[in-house]
């Protein structure tokens, strides 16, 4: 499984997908999976394995927050505290150790893409940064900027990043939510790339 994702194992994680999910979150499993793999084409990474990124990154989303936080205690890296006080990025924590321990899933850009689909971080790899847009720029996304994200991600994805974690600071700012501080460091991050595209 390390090395390489077959169209037979992805055909068995969609069977899995279809026990655990309802048909919406189902659909967006699979638009994510799509964009992931356009998105990967287009920036040269590993396309079977962003489909699969894409395709796993919400399987614990409908869990139970108590079964999503027993399996938090064993994700890598652990939970920071203002992720433990925010639960609607506790999935993606979840999963990340759902998939290491109950799938056997190694693949470390996987992992970590999952694990932070919501919150970002600072230094993401091309795959994890591939999986925070797709999941964004899904053909189920009706929010208002979503075209402009999906052309945005296309063309230039170090500015699409810059931008999707503006727009997720600004979110959280405005529903007067925590700021995560892998969100906050992956925005400083971005920042400095585009400060460093005007010099």
């Amino acid at each position: 499984m390390q090395e390489s994702c077959s169209s037979l194992q992805q055909q068995r994680y969609i069977a899995l997908l279809r026990a655990r999910l309802s048909k919406k979150r189902l659909t967006h499993s699979m638009n994510v999976a799509a964009s992931a793999r356009a998105l990967a084409e287009r920036w040269n990474a590993d396309a079977d394995w962003a489909y699969l990124g894409g395709l796993l990154h919400d399987i614990c989303k409908e869990l139970p927050f108590p079964q999503q936080a027993e399996l938090m205690e064993n994700a890598v890296p652990s939970a920071c505290k203002e992720e433990w006080e925010s639960k609607p990025v506790w999935h993606g924590i979840a999963a990340e150790s759902y998939l290491r321990v109950e799938l056997g899933i190694e693949n470390r850009d996987v992992l970590y893409a999952v694990r932070f689909h919501t919150v970002g971080r600072g230094g993401m790899s091309r795959l994890e940064e591939i999986i925070y847009m797709a999941d964004l720029i899904s053909a189920d996304r009706t929010y208002r900027d979503a075209d402009h994200f999906r052309k945005l991600a296309m063309n230039d994805l170090d500015k699409a990043m810059f931008e999707a974690l503006q727009y997720a600071m600004d979110t959280s700012l405005r529903k007067g939510n925590l700021i995560i501080p892998y969100t906050a460091d992956a925005y400083n991050h971005y920042l400095r790339i585009m400060n460093q595209r005007k010099k």
